[in-house]
């Protein structure tokens, strides 16, 4: 069986060569092969994210390059951001899964909005991986959604692990652990979830 394709999009704030993005590719890519993708106001040195449906195209057309040749599995990845623009991208273009690596399920702020709406409607497997200090998905918050969801949805936590699923120094103390042992935990679960697609 060939390798799965994973295509791995970046959050709103840093490029797909950023320290973070590089870091994780490497670990994804001892599970299949890793296209990264960055959206056009990255491209082009804006700060400000595009409009989502301008996020949507660029992100289907980098999936419709990365696909070209590939006859196995494809599983669309994603930091934050990424990860949300891939659920979307999923309602349209065949993806056999979805890997979000802090999932930004509100926004910043007390009153900002919940983004639940493209979790309700997907029909793709959906691997969660959040820490439970992420302001932008609230565990609790997450457990009201995930019952509303029809895709099949699994959740790992990083016990004390922030957006970026970096562990506090307390909790890695406390466990007897690295962040290296995290992230192996990660990649596992990533592993697993894909394997089993």
């Amino acid at each position: 069986m060939s390798k799965p394709l994973i295509l791995f999009a970046p959050g709103a704030g840093a490029p797909s060569t950023s320290p973070w993005m590089t870091a994780w590719k490497r670990r994804l890519e001892t599970i299949g092969k890793v296209v990264t993708l960055d959206y056009p106001y990255m491209l082009e040195g804006r700060r400000s994210p595009d409009k989502q449906p301008k996020l949507i195209e660029a992100h289907r057309a980098a999936l419709e390059r990365a696909h070209k040749g590939h006859r196995g599995r494809v599983v669309l990845a994603g930091k934050s951001m990424g990860g949300r623009i891939g659920c979307h991208v999923s309602l349209e273009s065949k993806v056999d899964g979805l890997v979000c690596l802090g999932y930004p399920l509100k926004g910043a702020g007390a009153r900002a909005s919940i983004r639940d709406e493209v979790l309700v409607a997907l029909r793709t497997p959906v691997l969660f991986v959040q820490g439970t200090r992420d302001p932008l998905c609230p565990l609790d918050l997450l457990a009201t959604v995930r019952p509303r969801m029809s895709a099949k949805n699994e959740l790992h936590v990083v016990e004390g692990g922030n957006h970026s699923l970096e562990a506090t120094a307390t909790a890695l103390k406390a466990a007897g652990e690295t962040q290296d042992d995290v992230d192996l935990r990660i990649q596992e679960a990533v592993r697993r979830f894909i394997g089993a697609l």
